[in-house]
C-alpha cells in the first residue's frame, strides 16, 4: 500500500478475518461440474476481497462479520446463496425451479433499494472504465444483459452478494454507497486503487500504464 492507503490496523484485522471466513464457506460451494478452478486460487480472491473490505466503515465490517457468523451457527452458507441468486440471470427457469425455493425471500422494498445502489454502483463502474479502459478491461462485463453461463456481469455479481446481507448490514452498506454519492467519490476507483496497490502499484495511473505496456 502506499502511505495514503495505510488504514488502521483495526481495519485490516477485520477485512482479513471477513475474506477467511468467506474463504472457508467458499471453499464448501458445489458447483455442477465439481470444484471450479478458483476455489483453488486464494491468492486472487484475498486480493480481490481484502480491496473491497478494506473499502468499508468498521461498523459494517462488523455487521458483515456477524453476518457470516450467524450463517455458519444457523448451517447456512452466503457464498452459496450469492451465487445461486446470481442464477436468476444465467440461468432463470432453473433458478425458479431448484434454487429460489431455498433462498430467503427478500421483501419488494428491499429489493427496490437493492437496485437504487445497483445503478448507482454499475454507473461508477462504467465512468472507471472510460477512465481506466485497460484495467477495466480485465473487469466483469458491467451489466447483466451482458450475462452468459459462462461469464456473470459485475450488476448480477452484486445483486447476488447484496441479498445475502441481513438488513442491518444491506443499511450499512446503502449508506456507505450514500457517503461515497455525496463526496462525489467512486466507489469503483477506491477499491481498484486498493487492489492495485497490493500488487505494488503506487497509483492506478502506474497500473494502467503497465496493463497498456
Amino acid at each position: 500500500m502506499t502511505a495514503d492507503d495505510r488504514l488502521f490496523p483495526e481495519t485490516m484485522a477485520r477485512a482479513q478475518r471477513i475474506v477467511d471466513a468467506e474463504w472457508r464457506q467458499f471453499q464448501r460451494v458445489q458447483g455442477d461440474d465439481g470444484r471450479a478452478a478458483c476455489q483453488d486460487d486464494w491468492k486472487t480472491f484475498r486480493q480481490m476481497r481484502l480491496a473491497q473490505f478494506l473499502a468499508w466503515s468498521i461498523p459494517l465490517l462488523d455487521s458483515y462479520e456477524h453476518d457470516l457468523s450467524a450463517a455458519e451457527s444457523a448451517g447456512r452458507n452466503l457464498l452459496t446463496e450469492k451465487y445461486g441468486r446470481m442464477m436468476s440471470s444465467t440461468e432463470p427457469a432453473r433458478y425458479t425451479a431448484e434454487i429460489a425455493p431455498r433462498l430467503p425471500v427478500l421483501p419488494a422494498e428491499r429489493i427496490e433499494r437493492h437496485e437504487r445502489v445497483i445503478a448507482r454502483q454499475v454507473g461508477w463502474a462504467a465512468q472507471f472504465h472510460g477512465e481506466y479502459p485497460c484495467l477495466g478491461a480485465s473487469m466483469r462485463v458491467l451489466r447483466t444483459a451482458d450475462d452468459t453461463l459462462a461469464e456473470t456481469s459485475f450488476e448480477t455479481y452484486l445483486r447476488g452478494e447484496l441479498g445475502t446481507y441481513s438488513d442491518a448490514t444491506f443499511d450499512l452498506y446503502e449508506a456507505l454507497v450514500r457517503d461515497f454519492e455525496d463526496q462525489g467519490r467512486n466507489l469503483t476507483e477506491r477499491i481498484l486503487s486498493l487492489t492495485v496497490a497490493m500488487s505494488g502499484y503506487p497509483d492506478l495511473e502506474s497500473a494502467e500504464a503497465a496493463q497498456r505496456a
